[in-house]
């Protein structure tokens, strides 16, 4: 009893004369949880570009690193459980989309034939008559607004022939990789802030019992051993805290749900506000739909409804162009004309985009469609982000963790000696 109450004596007076010392290691251990989780945080999400040596030496963001299979994951969710193709384009009503571009498209349509014409018959556009020109150039005009309400019409019978959705987000993302990085940003930012508050907490903790153990055994490996755990353990208790679990359940008495699962209503506001603003927009929608990899087809719309307006207008417009430059070349002015409505309606749709956004109404049926994910489902708009690699993040934690406990130990024995 007598050597252990010396040995307590001894620990006592050690620690009343170097306790500053001491007490930095909690202190210490606290800051290691709290600096190795920001330095994660970080590595998931710059640079965006890789730095360094390819292949051995340097880094990239692990988002913007896998930007393909993120965009894919996240898009996935978006397109498949929250919003289909049919949902954009169907909310759109194709008559007051003719009446919303009808004076930029008349302004248009008298350029395209002007210059269609005097490229297929040069001098013969020009030899007509003023009336006859302007007759040729109001039938067209006449017909072009009931010819863009019936592509319209035509695209939203079989949307998914003409419009790529997923493609499209995934094209958006993977072009833009900080928009990719905002989305889980946005959607995972108070996960984040938490992340590294638990790592001040959690290795304040742990640094308590390291004090304690270094304190009596004064045993160097304890440090660097400490700092490691310290590293790895509150990272991957904190990336537990952040999903797990799914359904609220009480542990000792204390109720607990993953935070991301439990605050699902502001994730949604947040997430659909952000797809609304960045990714589905008419602009983006408008230019899938006329110059994505299906546009083809939507030209071949175009031309089908072009013969059927000239058939239309049978006593002026095509007699006239058929007797004019020969039925072959009638279909090549038909292919043109069609082709420069195409390069034409872009810039012509920006006068319905305000119509479009309060018409589609993204964000609303985003977030409404969010709220009725199952916690499985919902899980998934954020947790690919820290799937990817996670390894390497809580590795990066064990690592530095060590490295600053192996400086304690030099630091303490020279300090303390």
């Amino acid at each position: 009893m007598g050597g252990f109450g010396a040995f307590l004596h001894g620990v006592l007076d050690d620690f009343a004369r170097h306790w500053p010392l001491y007490v930095s290691i909690p202190v210490v251990a606290a800051l290691i949880g709290y600096g190795t989780k920001l330095v994660a945080i970080r590595m998931m999400f710059a640079p965006v570009e890789f730095i360094g040596i390819k292949p051995f030496l340097g880094w990239q963001g692990i988002v913007p690193k896998r930007a393909a299979r993120m965009a894919s994951i996240a898009c996935d969710t978006m397109t498949e459980q929250l919003i289909k193709p049919a949902e954009v384009i169907d909310r759109l009503d194709a008559g007051r989309i003719a009446k919303e571009i009808e004076k930029p498209m008349l302004a248009a349509v008298e350029d395209i034939v002007r210059e269609v014409a005097g490229h297929y018959q040069a001098g013969w556009w020009e030899s007509l008559p003023e009336p006859v020109q302007r007759l040729v150039i109001q039938r067209v005009q006449s017909e072009a607004p009931r010819m863009i309400k019936a592509v319209l019409e035509l695209i939203q019978s079989d949307v998914d022939s003409v419009f790529d959705l997923k493609g499209m987000v995934v094209t958006s993302l993977v072009k833009d990789k900080r928009l990719l990085n905002r989305i889980f940003q946005e959607a995972g930012d108070q996960e984040f802030t938490f992340i590294a508050r638990s790592g001040l907490v959690f290795g304040g903790l742990i640094g308590v019992i390291q004090m304690v153990a270094w304190v009596l055994f004064k045993f160097p490996p304890i440090m660097p051993v400490f700092g490691l755990f310290t590293g790895w353990f509150t990272d991957w208790l904190a990336l537990r805290m952040i999903f797990y679990p799914l359904e609220e359940k009480k542990y000792f008495g204390v109720r607990w749900q993953g935070l991301f699962l439990k605050r699902r209503a502001e994730v949604a506001e947040a997430y659909g506000e952000l797809i609304a603003r960045e990714i589905i927009t008419p602009h983006n929608v408008i230019e899938a739909v006329l110059r994505g990899p299906l546009s083809d087809r939507v030209l071949a719309l175009i031309q089908r409804q072009l013969d059927i307006e000239l058939g239309r207008a049978a006593n002026v417009a095509k007699p006239l162009l058929v007797f004019a430059i020969g039925s072959r070349r009638y279909q090549d002015v038909k292919l043109a004309i069609s082709e420069q409505i195409m390069a034409r309606l872009p810039e012509t749709m920006r006068y319905l985009e305000d119509y479009a956004t309060d018409a589609m109404d993204i964000r609303n049926v985003l977030v409404s469609k969010m709220k009725q994910l199952s916690p499985q489902e919902f899980e998934q708009l954020l947790r690919p982000a820290f799937q990817q690699d996670e390894w390497i993040l809580i590795a990066t934690g064990a690592v530095l963790g060590f490295a600053v406990g192996e400086a304690q130990v030099l630091l303490l024995e020279h300090l303390a000696a």
